[in-house]
């Protein structure tokens, strides 16, 4: 059937998608079990890869024993840095990356690296082949303790990609001329992403083509990295990653097993798999570095502040510099006429950190809301009044407008929603049996960034219309949420509208991630969308092949702007301590966000919901502990890194404010990033009013309560 312009664009009163809650397109898909991930689809001849990991945390490898494995049942080879191909460099935003150059030398830089792959007929007979392989180190000293006052510590240099300090005013002197200062220091252990889908990539060659389907962020970066990689025509290497079982960031660039899955596929011409285990997924795919943070805060009696100072540490590995920049929070929250920001980082023999939930944001925000919750106590003002007092009117650091900024907006439903003003500012005067009660706030903000990004958009023969974008969609719903925004601009029903995703040959776009990608994608398909009507306007029948437009944001990107654009929020905590046995329960939590416009109030609820979740394991439970001695982690398993479970997670409500941004083209901030921002801080400041103990370290161990509350709250 032939559809005419009229019939496409006006036939169909459609009622506006975006603002409403719609279920996922491929709900059913996943619950029946007919979505299939990337380590589960099936392959003719498909062989399987099993990864040999070092044992040791610096050094040179001596020899891999290959022969008695080779001459075990199924085995097809043994790839290692003596018989790998050749890898060239890749370039990313923040330089040369070697962890994806994998087998091209002997060097082992920490516990954990890629030593060796071994391809068998089945999955079973490469990982008892892969424990059988013998590999001989020659061992040197190591070092992997972290402190803020390590030796190595320096300071970056700023570059475009990272604003490693920032000064303005005399902090000293600043400081000095406060009536109430705070000085503290706060500390985050190391912390691991474990979606549950582990990182899995299948890679075969057909017809002069690499095809990798694989689990990441960004299938359209992972092609490029390949291509550059392997010395490969960009147009030669398609990547795709249709359903991605959550990622967190530890997706957000290209891992070891889609390149060695593409290495093995080359070597012995069939497909191979490669698939992580959850152990080897802890020296891997990236994790938080630990943190450890001085706040200097000075102010007036009331609590307006006059110096600020925020100085945090991490650590990065000794092949890729990746930095924490936890101390980039207070360049967007509060203002001072003294206002120092510092990212230090010092190099071990560790893997390499990488982005996770709220990079820099997370920790810097416990730090930073811890302190200024310790700010109104020493002042005597409620904690919401002082963060009123210290709003500022521009960027603190850029002093750049804001695109919008409704964080008051947030803390006034807030305290509405969560009784705030009943609260009685005291500590330690609620009571339940052995139980003591308390309340805290935090705020939090993420940057709402946008990056270029083509679509295609084609009005089909039927009257459908088919949208070819690389997104992914990492379980957000961003599948679905795209297809509003497509109906919408299209000015069509929902259901005539199909898209696709996560197919590197559909064009370059932003990855998922940094809250950034349905900004971005929403963006590049309006405007597709907007070419395709005028485009059907001049237009009789539709052909068989249908309509197509394409679009580029990149140049309008570049155009837009300047301006300070952020999510923010509210969060309030509820908590129970008991004096027993030191355990703390959250017992109830609130946010209340301003993310712009809200695509799919459904999804975005969950998202945020899903963030203060991770708040509370952040909190409480969350700690990767590293054995010095041997440089690995002593508790690189579930069983013996902790998380929040069901039975942790309390009544959670999350809820937004109106926050139109008339500055942006799509109105969109992201949701994806801000809920977890300060949630850790409202707990712990809620554990403080309730037992009149700070507690500056996370996570808030038992242990560490029952030696606070002996007046001792250093605990390590």
């Amino acid at each position: 059937m032939t559809t005419t312009t009229g019939t496409t664009a006006t036939a169909t009163a459609a009622t506006p998608a975006v603002g409403t809650s719609h279920t996922r397109m491929e709900g059913r898909a996943k619950v029946t079990g007919a979505a299939r991930y990337s380590g589960e689809i099936p392959f003719a001849e498909l062989a399987h890869g099993w990864l040999v990991l070092s044992t040791i945390a610096r050094g040179r490898i001596r020899s891999v024993e290959s022969g008695p494995v080779l001459a075990m049942p199924g085995v097809l080879a043994v790839l290692h840095y003596g018989n790998a191909p050749h890898l060239e460099e890749v370039v990313g935003p923040f330089g040369p990356n070697p962890v994806i150059q994998v087998f091209q030398h002997d060097r082992v830089p920490h516990v954990g690296w890629p030593v060796a792959l071994v391809v068998a007929e089945t999955s079973e007979q490469a990982r008892e082949a892969a424990d059988a392989l013998v590999v001989s180190y020659d061992q040197e000293p190591h070092d992997v303790a972290f402190s803020a006052g390590h030796p190595g510590m320096y300071t970056p240099d700023n570059t475009p990609m990272l604003l490693a300090e920032t000064e303005k005013g005399d902090i000293e002197t600043g400081l000095a001329a406060s009536a109430v200062v705070v000085d503290e220091e706060y500390t985050t252990p190391e912390e691991h992403h474990n979606a549950m889908e582990p990182h899995a990539a299948m890679a075969r060659w057909d017809s002069g083509r690499l095809e990798v389907v694989d689990s990441n962020q960004g299938a359209f970066t992972v092609a490029q990295d390949l291509a550059k990689l392997f010395s490969l025509d960009p147009a030669s290497v398609r990547v795709r990653s249709e359903h991605v079982g959550g990622a967190f960031g530890s997706k957000g660039s290209t891992r070891p097993q889609t390149v060695l899955a593409a290495m093995a596929a080359t070597v012995i011409n069939r497909p191979v798999r490669v698939v992580l285990t959850r152990r080897q997924m802890f020296s891997l795919v990236g994790y938080r570095s630990p943190t450890a943070q001085r706040v200097r805060l000075g102010a007036d009696a009331d609590g307006r502040l006059r110096a600020f100072d925020h100085q945090a540490a991490c650590l990065t590995s000794t092949v890729h510099q990746f930095v924490e920049r936890s101390a980039a929070y207070g360049r967007v929250m509060y203002d001072a006429d003294a206002h120092h920001t510092v990212n230090r980082v010092v190099r071990l023999d560790v893997p390499t950190p990488s982005w996770m939930r709220a990079p820099g944001e997370a920790p810097g925000s416990f730090a930073l809301e811890s302190a200024m919750d310790e700010l109104a106590e020493r002042c005597g003002v409620d904690p919401i009044a002082l963060r009123t007092r210290n709003e500022p009117d521009v960027g603190p650091v850029s002093g750049l407008p804001f695109s919008s900024r409704n964080v008051l907006g947030c803390f006034e439903e807030g305290a509405r929603r969560f009784g705030w003003a009943d609260r009685d500012p005291r500590p330690g005067v609620r009571r339940e049996g052995r139980w003591l009660l308390g309340t805290g706030t935090a705020a939090a903000t993420y940057s709402a960034g946008v990056a270029g990004s083509t679509a295609a958009v084609t009005a089909e023969a039927d009257g459908t219309f088919t949208v070819r974008i690389t997104a992914a969609d990492i379980g957000t719903g961003a599948r679905t949420a795209l297809t509003q925004i497509a109906a919408d601009a299209l000015e069509v029903e929902l259901g005539r509208v199909r898209v696709k995703i996560a197919d590197s040959d559909f064009g370059q776009a932003m990855l998922a991630g940094g809250s950034m990608g349905t900004r971005s994608w929403a963006w590049a398909i309006t405007v597709a969308a907007s070419e395709l009507r005028a485009q059907l306007a001049l237009t009789g029948d539709i052909p068989p092949e249908g309509i197509t437009a394409r679009s580029n944001t990149a140049e309008a990107v570049s155009a837009l702007e300047k301006r300070e654009r952020h999510s923010f929020g509210a969060q309030f905590a509820e908590v129970a301590v008991d004096v027993t046995s030191g355990e703390v329960r959250v017992r109830r939590m609130l946010g209340i966000f301003a993310a712009g416009r809200v695509v799919n109030p459904l999804t975005a609820r969950s998202q945020l919901i899903g963030g203060m979740t991770w708040g509370i394991s952040m909190a409480l439970h969350e700690e990767a502990i590293r054995d010095q001695a041997s440089g690995g982690l002593a508790n690189g398993d579930l069983a013996g890194y902790h998380f929040a479970a069901n039975a942790d997670v309390p009544l959670i409500e999350a809820d937004w404010v109106d926050d139109p941004d008339t500055h942006d083209p799509t109105g969109i901030k992201g949701l994806g990033e801000v809920g977890i921002v300060g949630a850790a801080a409202a707990i712990a400041n809620a554990v403080w009013h309730a037992t009149g103990v700070r507690h500056r370290h996370l996570p808030i161990r038992p242990d560490r309560v029952l030696l606070a509350g002996t007046g001792d709250n250093r605990a390590g």
